[in-house]
This record gives structure tokens, C-alpha cells and sequence, in this order.
């Protein structure tokens, strides 16, 4: 968004009560906002080219078009997408694996407010995103709840892994460090907590309050009074006593 003149919003959305509620919510956190609103994938092209957004409220799925629609038709976006969608708890995983902002309607003030602050956090950050539009659309489209791809945001950008390419990762402050199966570390923007959500299921196990481990690389368990794992890097991390127990039985056949 630029700080220099009045930030230019788009909310697209065929639901006048959802762009009605947007609009309200902006306004409401900051009266400076140049609000358009477009009900359908032509309108919003038309509304776009004339303003040249700052930021972008986009509807999943409109009636006969969906928010991709949109983005095909548009081209490279460099700007913040906040997705809305109504769709289910696998959605929302999706979005979270593709590293987007999302808002889940009918929409909270609460969330719309952290996400509106998450969004202005990372303004700083290179917004190219056509490779993780199209992760996401098809993270939307697999019917498993354990999408395949990962984007991570980095101070550089993002970065796309297959989540098998993930040894373990660190919290650092409220950045992650990931470190990988070719021994590179990569810090990101978000929180361990952040990516316990995202991870918390199948592969991944918090083993403390500090750390998060790949189950499929660890190479030895240790006894010990939380007892440690070893890690196919050969990095030797301690579980905390009160994760032993549920530790263990992810290995008890």
C-alpha cells in the first residue's frame, strides 16, 4: 500500500451484503481508504485497470466464476490478496499452505482486523505471485486434507517445498527457521505457532515448545526423562515429558 496518498482497495464479490461488510470494516479501520467494489470478473477487470489497486478482497467462488477467474484474466499480481471464501476446513488448510491471506465468511472483526495488520507487516516483501496462485488452486482442488506443496515467506520472497524437504524447524523470535534436507536453513516471516496449524498433522510433531520435527527423518529415539530424537541430519533434539507419551505412540504398531 502506498503511505504517500490514499491506499486504493478492491473488493470483489457478487454478494452486495459481503462487500457491504468489507467496506464497513475498512472504513472502520481507517478512514482514508479509496474504496471500489466489482460484483463479477469483467466488472473487477474494468475497476482495476481504472485505479490500479493497492490492495485486493477477492471472492472464492461467485456465481458461475470463481476468484481464479479473475487472477487468469488479470495477469501478474503484485499486490496483497486477501481470499474470502465460505469453504471448509480443507480450504482453509489450503490457503494456509500456499502462504495467502484469507478470511473465512461470514467474516469476523477480529479476524479481518489481525489479517489486515499481517497483510501491512509484510507490504515490504516481493508480492510476484503467480506460482503461488496456481499452488493454491490446486491445493484447492486435491480432495486429501494434507496438501502437497508448502510456501514459505521469506525476506526474499517465498519459497515452494515438497513438505518431505523439511527436517525440523526452529521458532527464532516470531520468525521460523526451517532446515532442510539439503542442509539449507531458510528463516520465515510467520511463527512456529503459525506452522504447527499448518503442519500439526500426519508428518510433523511439535516435540517442544520451541520446536517442530518431520517424523519421517528421525533416525533414533533415545530414552531419557522427555528422551531425544535424532534426526537424519544428525541433529539431536530433546522432547519435552509432557509430549513423550504422545511422542512415543506415533511409533507403537
Amino acid at each position: 500500500m502506498n503511505s504517500e496518498q490514499q491506499r486504493k482497495v478492491l473488493i470483489i464479490d457478487d454478494e452486495m451484503q459481503s462487500r457491504l461488510l468489507i467496506r464497513k470494516l475498512l472504513e472502520s479501520h481507517d478512514t482514508s481508504f479509496n474504496i471500489a467494489e466489482a460484483d463479477s470478473v469483467s466488472a473487477a477487470l474494468d475497476v482495476m485497470k481504472s485505479i490500479k489497486p493497492d490492495l485486493i478482497f477477492l471472492d472464492v467462488q461467485m456465481r458461475g466464476e470463481t476468484g481464479f477467474d479473475f487472477l487468469d484474466r488479470a495477469g501478474d499480481i503484485d499486490i496483497p490478496v486477501i481470499f474470502t471464501t465460505a469453504h471448509s476446513e480443507h480450504a482453509v488448510r489450503a490457503f494456509r499452505y500456499s502462504a495467502f491471506d484469507y478470511l473465512l465468511k461470514p467474516i469476523d472483526f477480529g479476524e479481518f482486523e489481525s489479517v489486515l495488520e499481517k497483510v501491512k507487516q509484510r507490504l515490504s516483501l516481493p508480492q510476484k505471485s503467480k506460482d503461488r496462485f496456481d499452488l493454491l488452486r490446486q491445493n484447492l482442488q486435491q480432495d486429501v486434507a494434507f496438501p502437497q506443496k508448502l510456501t514459505i515467506p521469506t525476506t526474499e520472497g517465498f519459497l515452494i517445498l515438497d513438505p518431505d524437504e523439511v527436517l525440523y524447524c526452529v521458532a527464532s523470535s516470531n520468525y521460523t527457521e526451517f532446515f532442510l534436507t539439503n542442509k539449507q536453513k531458510v528463516l520465515s516471516s510467520y511463527t512456529l505457532g503459525h506452522y504447527e496449524e499448518v503442519l500439526g498433522e500426519r508428518q510433523f510433531f511439535r516435540v517442544h515448545r520451541s520446536c517442530i520435527i518431520n517424523l519421517r527423518h528421525v533416525r533414533m529415539y533415545k530414552r531419557g526423562d522427555g528422551g531425544t530424537v535424532v534426526m537424519q541430519d544428525g541433529k539431536e533434539i530433546d522432547i519435552s515429558r509432557s509430549n513423550k507419551e504422545a511422542f512415543l505412540k506415533l511409533f507403537k504398531g
